[in-house]
C-alpha cells in the first residue's frame, strides 16, 4: 500500500471515473486501473463496482476511502509543517544563561536580536551551570550562555567574550586609593563570595587561592546567592566582593557609593562561551544569536575566537 494508491482511489471515488480520476493525476487510464486493482488484490475487498460508464463505491470501500482521507490529510500536515521548518527563524528560540551572566546580558543582546529577527519569538531562563547542561541534553533549551571551562557530550562550545574581573569596594575603602590591586591585598578583607554551586565563586577561589587562606571574619556567613546580592552587601558596608565587569557596572548608586579597581594579574578574567546541541539544525537562529551579543559589545569585554569546538 502507497500513498500514490491512496489518492489514486480517493480521487477515483470524487471523479466515479476512471478516465476523468486518471486525467487529475496525470497518469494513464491503464496505470490507474492496475494502481486500484493491486490495492485491492492486497486488502482482499472490492473498493469499487465498474460498470461501462460508471464507478460505484462498496460499502467497505466507502469506509477505507474515508480512512485515506485522513491518511492524506495528515501527509499534508508533516508537509506544512516541513515547510515552516525550513525558516529557521520562525519559531522559538529557547536559550539559557547561568545566574551570573543572565541579567546583565539579556537587556543588552534582546533588543539586536529583536531587530535581526523579529519574527523570531524568544524564550530566556537562567540557572546554574549544571541545571542548564541538563536541560540543553534533553532539548529543553536549545542553546546556552555558559562560563569556560565548559564540557558536554555532543556539544558545539564557541567562545564568544572574555572580560576581567574587578574589585568592588566602597570608595571610602583604603584599597581605593590604589590605582589598580594584588592579590595579596585582599589577605586581611572580608571579601564576600558566592556560595556553593555558583561557577564564578569557584572561578574566583580558583584564581585568586590566597582568599582560602585569609578568610574575613564574616565572609563565609555573608556569602550571597546572587551577584547584586553582593553588591548590596558591598554598599552597606559589610566587606568588598569581586566581580565580573560588566557586573560591576552601571549600578544605580555605584557612582555615588562603590568604585571597581583592576587587578594586576592579567589572568584574572572569565570567558562566556554560545554551548547547543551538535545536532541542532537551527543554525541560522544560533548566528543571529551570535550576532547580537557581538554586535555591542559589554563594556570591558574583549571577543573571543568564533570557530566553534565540538565535546
Amino acid at each position: 500500500m502507497t500513498l500514490t494508491e491512496l489518492r489514486y482511489i480517493v480521487t477515483l471515488a470524487e471523479s466515479r471515473h476512471f478516465g476523468e480520476a486518471a486525467k487529475r493525476c496525470n497518469v494513464s487510464q491503464p496505470t490507474l486501473s492496475i494502481a486500484v486493482k493491486k490495492l485491492e488484490t492486497e486488502l482482499s475487498v472490492e473498493l469499487f463496482e465498474r460498470s461501462k460508464n460508471r464507478v460505484f463505491i462498496t460499502p467497505l470501500g466507502e469506509k477505507i476511502i474515508a480512512q485515506s482521507h485522513l491518511v492524506l490529510e495528515e501527509v499534508e500536515k508533516i508537509k506544512d509543517v516541513a515547510s515552516a521548518g525550513k525558516d529557521q527563524l520562525a519559531t522559538p528560540l529557547h536559550v539559557g544563561a547561568i545566574f551570573t551572566i543572565g541579567p546583565y546580558l539579556f537587556p543588552h543582546f534582546i533588543p539586536n536580536l529583536q531587530e535581526f529577527v523579529p519574527q523570531m519569538p524568544l524564550i530566556v531562563e537562567e540557572g546554574f551551570t549544571s541545571t542548564l547542561r541538563e536541560r540543553l541534553r534533553c532539548g529543553v533549551l536549545d542553546v546556552i550562555i555558559v562560563a569556560l571551562p565548559f564540557d558536554a557530550p555532543d556539544v558545539v562550545v564557541q567562545p564568544l567574550y572574555s572580560e576581567p574581573f574587578v574589585l568592588l569596594l566602597p570608595k571610602t575603602h583604603p584599597l581605593a586609593k590604589q590605582a589598580s590591586i594584588k592579590s595579596t591585598d585582599l589577605d586581611n578583607e572580608n571579601v564576600l563570595l558566592l556560595g556553593e554551586g555558583h561557577c564564578f565563586g569557584d572561578q574566583v577561589r580558583l584564581a585568586l587561592p590566597n582568599l582560602n587562606k585569609h578568610p574575613g571574619k564574616i565572609r563565609t556567613e555573608s556569602e550571597g546567592s546572587s551577584l547584586e546580592t553582593l553588591r548590596h552587601m558591598v554598599a552597606s558596608g559589610l566587606g568588598i566582593t569581586i566581580l565580573p565587569f560588566s557586573a560591576a557596572t552601571g549600578s544605580g548608586y555605584s557612582d555615588s557609593f562603590l568604585t571597581t579597581r583592576p587587578f594586576e594579574e592579567l589572568s584574572l578574567r572569565r570567558s562566556t562561551a554560545l554551548a547547543w546541541r551538535a545536532s541542532f539544525p537551527r543554525h541560522k537562529a544560533i548566528d543571529a544569536l551570535r550576532e547580537a551579543i557581538k554586535r555591542n559589545p559589554l563594556p570591558g569585554c574583549r571577543s573571543g575566537p568564533t570557530s566553534p569546538s565540538y565535546k
